[in-house]
């Protein structure tokens, strides 16, 4: 269960200094011993999981050291590795190393970790505003349900998963937010158009069907309804940096604009699914 921060009794007295409660990176000390005692409980010394664990993680097994001694005398990113892989793991015999009793959570929560166990039980992800994860999560489910949306819910997830998961990819992140927004508008925007993208889509709005749109935003009578609709495609089309190549340097995504992008997208996929924007006969 999650409760407010509380200062120590000291720091209420005043006989100490306020601890520091913004969320700690990396694997703080207070945090390093309950990690590694969370992984030994799901190994024996001989166990063929760890052995395999250690291999994909390419950790050097040392002489007389067992496949667990080696996992559990990790620190720092590399302990978080062990602890992703772990969450991911999935033996032959059909053991996996889900957290299922929320032990892992209910730790990384208490120590402040600046990560969190992912809705998918099978890795590690920066902690956010839960009501920001919560509405990602329902647009998700909300377009996964709509029959005409395509796979937006399964690149909008990808999007999620690279801008927040523990190793960021703010490229495959802001791709995957344009797929997303590119599966949801497409019944939409040029339902006859199989080769649609998030760029036909804009020229097609701006071009003489424009008036066959409307939103479910009051823009008033002499407004254009499309307008605002326009504009969010407009900023997550053209802040696309990494799109094309050309003679000068291409420039990356940074993790910043990946993440706003995922949000953009999450708002227009939610308008595209939900009937928010429609176009006339």
């Amino acid at each position: 269960m999650t409760t407010n921060p509380r200062q120590p009794f000291s720091v209420r007295l005043g006989r100490a200094d306020d601890v520091d409660e913004a969320p700690y990176e990396g694997v703080p000390r207070h945090l390093m011993a309950a990690l590694r005692a969370w992984v030994g409980r799901h190994f024996t010394d001989d166990d063929h999981d760890a052995v395999e664990l250690c291999l994909r993680l390419r950790l050097v097994q040392q002489p007389h050291s067992s496949p667990r001694a080696t996992l559990l005398a990790t620190d720092g990113w590399d302990l978080l590795d062990v602890v992703d892989a772990l969450l991911g793991y999935e033996g032959e015999d059909g053991w996996n190393g889900r957290d299922e009793g929320g032990e892992l959570a209910r730790l990384l929560d208490a120590a402040g970790s600046a990560y969190r166990v992912n809705n998918s039980d099978d890795g590690l992800e920066l902690r956010i505003t839960p009501s920001v994860r919560d509405a990602v999560g329902q647009t998700v489910s909300d377009a996964r349900a709509a029959p005409l949306a395509g796979s937006a819910a399964e690149h909008l997830t990808a999007s999620w998963k690279a801008a927040y998961g523990i190793y960021p990819d703010p490229v495959r992140a802001y791709g995957e937010a344009i797929k997303a927004v590119e599966c949801a508008a497409h019944v939409v925007i040029q339902p006859n158009h199989s080769r649609a993208t998030l760029g036909t889509m804009l020229g097609e709005l701006k071009g003489g069907a424009r008036s066959k749109f409307t939103t479910a935003l009051a823009t008033g009578t002499t407004a254009d309804p499309i307008a605002p609709v326009e504009e969010l495609m407009r900023a997550l089309w053209d802040g696309q940096t990494s799109r094309h190549g050309k003679q000068t340097a291409t420039v990356p995504e940074t993790l910043e604009s990946a993440r706003a992008a995922v949000h953009l997208a999450a708002a227009l996929v939610q308008w595209f699914t939900s009937g928010a924007v429609v176009r006339s006969p």
